[in-house]
């Protein structure tokens, strides 16, 4: 693949810190260490590190943004977005990406070897908040040498890690760009996760977490992902992609999936528990279900930063509706932040954010090369 056509073949990279006695105390009080991030680096560094930008993943995403890995066909998650000529340009950006700490990606979480008993964490692993997730990444970016991001782009739980970066680091930051995304869960938000937390810890194969070597709390962990997975879309892009077709030109008068939106939610609930942890599905709902930077606690100090922001919300998405983005801006405006809205019309719902690929790379083109040229 050259380069014109997209990123092309990449490794992911693994940065560890924190070794004992040198754990890092988290936000619930407890300590971590060691601990190992992985991630993946687009693009080049400049000489005077000025042309950073962080990627932030959503709640089941990876380090794995942008091109390909060696004998595989699938690239990254935001591939269409990261590479030459695109909206996060690597001809002209250092673009990274890393795991989040408590996933299953490559960053230490709760499948990770507990240094004191040689086993899984399992549940031993500490309730980690979406502020802990930033702090180690803030970890990565002293470790890269880099002084001060270009920006931090995220969707969903990626643009709370953003808002996050601007509550926790706003010294080094010139601009965010959080997309569909909120300044705190709300009930509704709250209870989608837990009933896909009991849908985990209701099957009897996730002993109460301790399940390493027996194998996955499949049934569970796939009705999650089901439940998730109608979220993710709005009625009408589900109207569009499924009706009321059926897989087979009759009913089967049995409870076998005769509708292909029941096919499609099966299918996609069994992928998800080959290749994610049932007890990370746990840990990171919780953390962002415990993430709350409203009422004023976005610049905790009182003051505000020379930030731009970039907010993107899409019109068809009720799992993070465009409200709670205009929030975000109600925040940003009373402070008289540099601040712009957009709310792309798409009937995609919550996935829109990696689907409209063609809107967001326009806006977001625009928004990094002004961040660009103010920043020389």
């Amino acid at each position: 693949m050259s380069e014109k056509e997209g990123i092309g073949i990449v490794k992911t990279q693994y940065f560890t810190f924190a070794e004992p006695p040198q754990d890092i105390k988290l936000v619930c009080g407890q300590k971590l260490g060691a601990i190992t991030v992985a991630y993946e680096t687009y693009g080049r560094l400049n000489a005077d590190k000025s042309n950073a930008i962080l990627l932030l993943h959503a709640f089941s995403g990876d380090a794995h943004a942008a091109g390909y890995y060696e004998g595989e066909d699938k690239p990254g998650w935001w591939d269409a977005m990261v590479g030459p000529g695109k909206a996060f340009d690597t001809t002209k950006y250092f673009v990274i990406c890393s795991n989040c700490i408590g996933g299953c990606k490559g960053s230490t979480g709760p499948s990770s070897i507990n240094p004191k008993t040689g086993k899984p964490y399992a549940l031993e692993f500490p309730i980690i908040t979406i502020a802990d997730m930033v702090n180690v990444q803030k970890q990565l970016i002293d470790y890269l040498g880099i002084k001060k991001l270009l920006s931090v782009a995220g969707g969903s739980m990626g643009g709370m890690q953003v808002l996050q970066w601007v509550a926790s680091y706003p010294q080094l930051l010139r601009s965010v760009i959080p997309i569909a995304t909120t300044l705190k869960h709300s009930p509704q938000q709250i209870a989608f996760d837990e009933v896909g937390r009991q849908a985990v810890m209701a099957d009897p194969d996730w002993r109460n977490g301790n399940y390493y070597g027996y194998g996955q709390p499949e049934r569970g962990l796939a009705i999650a992902r089901m439940i998730g997975h109608i979220t993710y879309m709005s009625d009408e892009s589900m109207e569009e992609k499924f009706s009321r077709r059926l897989k087979d030109d009759n009913y089967s008068f049995s409870f076998e999936s005769d509708f292909e939106v029941e096919g499609y939610l099966r299918y996609h609930g069994d992928s998800f528990v080959k290749r994610f942890d049932a007890n990370s599905y746990l840990y990171i709902t919780k953390a962002m279900d415990y993430f709350d930077l409203s009422n004023g606690k976005l610049f905790p100090s009182g003051t505000t930063a020379d930030i731009r922001f970039l907010v993107i919300a899409f019109r068809s998405d009720w799992l993070y509706p465009p409200y709670q983005s205009k929030e975000i801006i109600h925040e940003l405006k009373m402070r008289h932040v540099d601040s712009t809205y957009c709310e792309i019309e798409s009937t995609y719902g919550h996935d829109a954010f990696l689907l409209e690929i063609e809107e967001e790379s326009h806006l977001i083109r625009h928004f990094l090369n002004a961040t660009y040229e103010q920043a020389k």
